[in-house]
């Protein structure tokens, strides 16, 4: 067969581009690190690199989501730190002012405390976040949650409780709605309330409220009655819709009991005089607020205003407990989402460090495998040029 210049020429200058190509893609691959440059290089690796970068985009997204959910929970935390220091400070005047020792113009001076620590309880509970939106607002998160009229205060947003992904499955609550936080809380002792007629005209004070397991949840009025001024004072217990559940003479600093529920009175009721015993009910911080600062502003020097004070203030300090135990149950619940997010952070960056690694098996280069190779590379082509000079000095007319 016969070969023509031509294509010895050819196949010279392909053998000689070839080993170049190899030898480019070799010096490609130490420059960068990688074995594959392109899919070509390696299908099936090609496509699990895609794959293993796709879960690693996603879990950079659930740090990310991490990130903000800890900015978030700080700032509620906050805020919640904010509203326990505020009724700290509302139960020490309470107990300041519930002292005999305290006239009306003193306890006036504390009630305009007071209602200035209803206002800052007010900013509290409109904090807002790095973005401007509010934290107890639920999902309305530009509106702002709560607004005072006339001494009301009235809540705006819903009851809903924002969530960020922080894993495949891990959904963290980043927020609590101002009705869960600031209305939902129960009166009295969280599970009976006292009430005191406006109308009594005694000395009576509500000294302690409680009742045992299996109590009758219902609504128990308590009457005094004095037939002359020289008859005992007698009591009558009854319930809405369990009738007469106790009666008796009435002795102060004793307890009275009736269906598993025990009240202790003091001082001296007046004939016509009723206490109330209800179930708890729920009742905003901002109202239990308003009713004690109420209470200092009124009059206290008669001995019927007085015993309606005390009673307010008792009614009270039960009630600031209780919402006291409700700020302290949220900001448990933050601590828990603080310590989850620590435990799925954990995962999060495990899962990373694994992918990472199976990327690296897949990807990366083996530098002594590919320095080797690109040796050979750099002699296959000084070869392959060599052999390319003498081939074309091959010709009959070199030697005519």
């Amino acid at each position: 067969m016969t070969i023509s210049t031509a294509q010895i020429f050819r196949q010279g200058v392909n053998a000689i581009l070839e080993q170049q190509e190899s030898l480019t893609r070799t010096q490609q691959q130490i420059a960068s690190g990688k074995r594959i440059q392109k899919p070509s290089d390696d299908p099936s690796g090609a496509v699990k690199i895609l794959d293993i970068e796709e879960q690693i985009a996603v879990t950079g997204q659930h740090l990310r989501n991490d990130g903000f959910a800890r900015t978030e929970l700080f700032l509620e935390e906050g805020a919640m730190q904010g509203a326990v220091n505020v009724l700290q400070r509302v139960r020490e005047l309470m107990i300041q002012a519930n002292n005999d020792t305290q006239s009306e113009a003193t306890r006036g001076t504390i009630a305009t405390e007071m209602r200035a620590r209803v206002d800052e309880l007010l900013a509290l509970a409109n904090t807002r976040n790095a973005s401007g939106d509010y934290l107890f607002a639920g999902f309305n998160l530009d509106t702002q949650p709560f607004s005072s009229s006339g001494g009301v205060v009235t809540y705006h947003g819903d009851q809903g409780q924002r969530r960020i992904q922080v894993g495949p499955s891990s959904f963290i609550p980043v927020s609590d709605s101002g009705t869960d936080v600031f209305e939902r809380i129960k009166t009295g002792n969280g599970a009976l309330t006292v009430s005191t007629a406006t109308a009594n005209t005694g000395s009576g004070l509500v000294k302690s409220l409680s009742q045992s397991s299996g109590f009758t949840r219902d609504v128990y009025t308590l009457s005094f009655s004095q037939a002359s001024p020289t008859a005992p004072v007698t009591y009558a217990v009854n319930g809405a819709a369990t009738g007469l559940v106790a009666s008796g003479n009435y002795v102060s600093g004793d307890s009275i009991s009736f269906n598993s529920v025990e009240l202790v009175i003091e001082g001296e009721p007046a004939n016509g005089d009723v206490f109330t015993v209800s179930p708890s009910a729920q009742q905003d911080i901002f109202a239990t607020l308003s009713a004690i600062a109420s209470a200092l502003e009124g009059p206290s020097t008669e001995a019927a205003d007085n015993a309606k004070f005390h009673n307010a203030m008792g009614a009270g300090l039960n009630n600031i407990d209780r919402a006291l135990d409700n700020f302290l149950r949220v900001r448990s619940n933050i601590g828990s989402r603080l310590n989850n997010l620590d435990s799925q952070s954990e995962v999060n960056e495990n899962f990373l460090l694994r992918m990472s690694e199976a990327r690296s098996q897949v990807q990366d280069l083996d530098f002594a495998e590919a320095i080797s190779r690109l040796s050979a590379q750099s002699t296959s082509l000084e070869a392959a040029q060599k052999v390319f000079v003498k081939v074309q000095g091959l010709s009959l007319f070199d030697y005519l």
